[in-house]
């Protein structure tokens, strides 16, 4: 009685000579297609400059997916994920509105400049987005509060030079 040969297709070489068959080919998975063969270059298929040549047979060019499939490498785009938007300090809004509004009353710029300030220490307190229009409120505020300053001081000049300089007729 012989003995049959042992399961999986390998031989023991202790048991008596059995018939020689060609070893499986370790690539192919049962259920998966077989892999594409290297195939000719195609020489009107677009190359990437930047990659150095054509990808191997069977793979997309990057940039370029194939329909309905996203792009390999990088993870699917899905419009509307994220983080959540920042919530911006009240007082940072208002102290940038005032400190605009002071180009046309000149009034309102240092107070704009002063929330500006309170802004920004509320906002490193909290955590919360507008630190930029907190920085541009007390920028714009403190600027125009210097020019009203010197036109100030350019009409009390002009006012005390008029004086001196009046004409006094008795």
């Amino acid at each position: 009685m012989t003995t049959p040969p042992p399961p999986g297709n390998w031989s023991d070489p202790t048991w008596p000579a059995q018939p020689s068959s060609p070893a499986p080919d370790p690539t192919l998975v049962a259920g998966h297609p077989v892999p594409a063969q290297p195939g000719p270059v195609d020489p009107y298929a677009p190359v990437d400059p930047y990659a150095g040549g054509q990808p191997p047979v069977g793979q997309p060019m990057p940039g370029y997916a194939q329909p309905g499939y996203p792009q390999p490498g990088y993870p699917p785009q899905y419009p509307g994920y994220g983080y959540p938007p920042q919530k911006t300090n009240g007082m940072a809004i208002a102290a940038l509105v005032l400190a605009l509004v002071g180009f046309a009353s000149c009034i309102t710029a240092p107070v704009g400049a002063i929330l500006g300030h309170v802004a920004q220490k509320q906002i490193l307190l909290s955590g919360e987005g507008g630190a930029g229009m907190a920085k541009a409120a007390i920028i714009i505020g403190w600027i125009l509060t210097g020019l009203l300053g010197l036109l100030l001081a350019f009409y009390v000049v002009a006012i005390i030079i008029a004086i001196t300089t009046g004409n006094s007729s008795s």
